[in-house]
């Protein structure tokens, strides 16, 4: 049975003017998302799509969504979503800047994820409080993240970089790490990653795809998720 991760940010700088409150918080969104096992990674066209697809991922048992800054309704999306379903997660992914990085908060985001590690995304994120998860796939990559003091990162694009085989590696040195593989995870290989005890969650895009979006195709968004849903409780408990 999968144990619950030990997720710890006490040692984030910056955090140590904030309350417990808040470093609780904090905390919560990741086991929460660790609970979820899987976040849907969306790019949203059409701010109106993103309430039904909120809900289609939440009936399939998957309420929580990272909403990439792909496209320019990124912020309305987000603000839909939770509107439309308060209780969901939903983050913000593909921030490279600081600007995007402040847009997604404001809207109402409750994490941010990176593809790659910038100090001063970071730091602005953990200034403000909100859980970040900066892509990260090499050990000076990791060196990096755990001296700005994380403890878990994005480890992206997961397939392209060696996928299980690497996260194995680089757990041994780095066995405090917890990983987030994004990028090339699908049905037939879902288990196999959950199944890793230093991955935190993983995200994929197969449950809510461009063309399922698009087409307003919410049944099979759900069946998807559903399905997902399924095999994390299966191979986590």
């Amino acid at each position: 049975m999968f144990s619950k991760m030990n997720i710890s940010i006490k040692r984030m700088p910056g955090l140590c003017g904030r309350s417990d409150t808040e470093k609780s918080a904090m905390n919560r969104i990741l086991e929460k998302l660790s609970e979820i096992g899987i976040v849907p990674v969306i790019k949203i066209d059409d701010a109106n799509d993103a309430a039904p697809l909120a809900h289609a991922l939440s009936d399939g048992g998957i309420p929580a969504a990272e909403v990439t800054f792909r496209t320019s309704c990124a912020s309305s999306a987000i603000i839909a979503m939770r509107e439309a379903c308060p209780d969901m997660i939903v983050g913000a992914g593909t921030v490279v800047t600081v600007a995007q990085a402040d847009e997604a908060i404001a809207a109402g985001a409750q994490f941010i994820v990176s593809p790659g590690f910038d100090p001063a995304v970071v730091r602005y994120c953990i200034s403000r409080s909100m859980p970040v998860l900066p892509g990260c796939v090499t050990p000076t990559e990791i060196m990096a993240a755990m001296n700005i003091g994380l403890d878990v990162v994005k480890f992206f694009p997961a397939s392209d970089f060696g996928g299980v085989k690497t996260i194995k590696a680089l757990s041994a040195p780095f066995g405090q790490m917890k990983f987030v593989p994004t990028g090339g995870v699908n049905e037939n290989n879902l288990e196999e990653y959950l199944s890793q005890s230093s991955v935190l969650f993983v995200g994929g895009s197969y449950m809510a795809t461009g063309a399922m979006i698009s087409s307003h195709d919410w049944q099979s968004v759900a069946s998807k998720s559903r399905a997902a849903a399924d095999v994390v409780a299966r191979v986590r408990g």
